[in-house]
């Protein structure tokens, strides 16, 4: 495996870095402040809550190409945080960096978070699946008895969440996020989740694809501006499905990491720091995967 292909950490001295995700480092520009944000998409991978000793080859590149492709598909639906991902636009003082950020990172406006997953779902899966199977409901929302494990819904759900900085996030009730942001941000927040679920959805269908559920994470920019902000629409933060094998009553293969996910518990480690490394040929395999959901959903091969 050529290593080279792999960022595990960025390191862009002229900038303040301000958080370490599990993928994604955001650094602040000195010159505009709060401002301009610099988000970079490293080839680090988590599964189980721990992030793994060893990263994806070009996963930060899938995740930041397909982000762009769906910024500019909804550009319509929904404003968004983009300044740009053009790495000749950047400013000089990141010129230097081109090999950690160009490809893999965006310039994006600062926004004020909402502290809400705006998760929705089409098909009953994930945790969806366990809510349903122990109590016939999806974060309250009661469905028809009798279905199985992958079902298509009857209609898409809004089924949010709570953002957790470490850990799963926890699907809460339509009403907790009523109480936490108010009635009308909380409809606009549903609105626009399920408008931008919807029509990302028919078109992956036209390309073979089944978009089995997404989060969405929208902020504020100046006064009252929602926008659309951080990863959109990736196999970090979807379920894609092939329609092709698409089959009803139990999990579905994705184009995620649930390969990872598989070979963590054929070694049967404990879940506990500190997290493994991966064989070449797994993080190899997990690699393709994401370019092959870039490929299947875009067109083109990831450049």
């Amino acid at each position: 495996m050529n290593t080279v292909n792999i960022l595990l950490e960025s390191k862009i001295d002229v900038w303040e870095l301000i958080a370490r995700g599990k993928v994604r480092d955001i650094y602040r520009s000195p010159a505009t402040g709060e401002g301009q944000l610099l988000i970079v998409a490293t080839d680090r991978i988590s599964a189980f809550d721990y992030i793994l000793g060893s990263g994806i080859p070009d996963k930060g590149r899938v995740l930041t190409q397909m982000t762009l492709f769906w910024l500019d598909f909804l550009k319509d639906v929904t404003p968004n945080h983009l300044i740009t991902a053009n790495f000749a636009d950047y400013p000089a003082e990141l010129q230097p960096y081109r090999d950690q950020l160009e490809g893999r990172s965006m310039l994006v406006k600062h926004a004020r978070m909402i502290d809400v997953e705006c998760v929705a779902r089409g098909y009953l899966s994930g945790s969806g699946w366990k809510e349903y199977k122990q109590l016939g409901s999806v974060c309250g929302i009661h469905l028809p008895t009798g279905l199985r494990e992958s079902d298509k819904l009857p209609e898409p759900l809004f089924t949010p969440a709570t953002k957790a900085a470490s850990g799963h996030d926890e699907n809460i009730p339509y009403e907790f996020v009523v109480d936490s942001v108010g009635a009308e941000l909380a409809r606009r927040l549903r609105e626009l989740t399920l408008a931008i679920y919807t029509k990302a959805a028919a078109y992956a269908g036209t390309r073979g694809i089944l978009l089995a559920d997404t989060k969405f994470e929208f902020g504020f920019i100046g006064g009252d501006q929602l926008v659309l902000a951080d990863e959109v629409l990736t196999p970090d933060s979807s379920r894609f499905w092939p329609a092709t094998s698409y089959s009803p009553g139990g999990a579905q293969p994705s184009f995620d990491k649930q390969y990872v996910r598989d070979y963590l518990e054929s070694i049967h480690w404990n879940k506990q720091p500190p997290a493994p490394a991966l064989p070449a040929d797994i993080a190899a395999r997990t690699s393709e995967k994401y370019k092959e959901a870039y490929r299947a959903l875009t067109g083109t091969a990831l450049d």
